[in-house]
């Protein structure tokens, strides 16, 4: 029994992280951006871009964080009047989120995988029961995490945000003018939304890893 608690916790650590990074991945789809551009009072753009065109440019750019391609993908792209969709400071912050977004992708099959691994060597040393129990607590860790996470928006999403910079990314290399294309296709309201949307999948992911554990411990 020690020894199932000691390779169950890893559920407790593993869990959070897979289903955060589930979200954060259903958040990186071409429908995210379809609807939050459209909802009511979603700022427009008071440097020129229209629905079309934004919606045009957003989806080349979540290209561009899930493709194989180099940043000469985003260097090539030019608006209408002929001037780069990015400028370098732009493209230079890109690539570190490219290279975030896929670290992210390559964890959440890493989560995946031992997720899996760990139920079927629990099945397999007869600890089935033992395996919800602990799917149940890293599901309750989980909305408590997240809950805590969005009450920190909550209070304060400019320290959140920032914080999170400060932690991914180096200096102020985050930082763009209100004119920098970055900031006219992703304003701030995009990203607070962002959160809540991850953080109410989240939650919806930790419900429902309770109820299917809560199913299958009492078998």
């Amino acid at each position: 029994m020690v020894k199932a608690k000691l390779v169950l916790t890893f559920i407790i650590i593993i869990l959070p992280i897979f289903i955060i990074l589930t979200s954060i991945r259903i958040a990186l789809t071409p429908l995210f951006i379809e609807i939050e551009y459209r909802l009511p009072g979603f700022p427009q753009d008071h440097f020129g871009f229209n629905l079309e065109e934004r919606l045009h440019w957003a989806q080349i750019s979540l290209e561009y964080l899930l493709n194989r391609e180099g940043i000469d993908f985003l260097n090539k792209q030019y608006l209408s009047d002929e001037t780069p969709l990015y400028n370098s400071r732009e493209l230079g912050h890109l690539e570190d989120v490219k290279q975030l977004v896929q670290i992210s992708i390559k964890v959440w099959w890493i989560g995946l995988f031992l997720l899996a691994g760990l139920y079927f060597f629990s099945w397999k040393q007869g600890w089935g029961s033992h395996f919800w129990t602990w799917l149940i607590r890293g599901g309750w860790i989980t909305m408590a995490l997240i809950c805590a996470i969005l009450m920190g928006a909550f209070l304060s999403f400019d320290l959140l945000f920032t914080e999170f910079h400060h932690i991914f990314f180096e200096g102020d290399s985050w930082l763009f003018y209100p004119s920098d294309t970055l900031i006219r296709l992703f304003p701030q309201r995009f990203w607070q939304d962002a959160f809540i949307w991850l953080g109410g999948l989240s939650i919806l992911q930790a419900f429902l890893a309770i109820m299917i554990g809560r199913r299958f411990v009492k078998k």
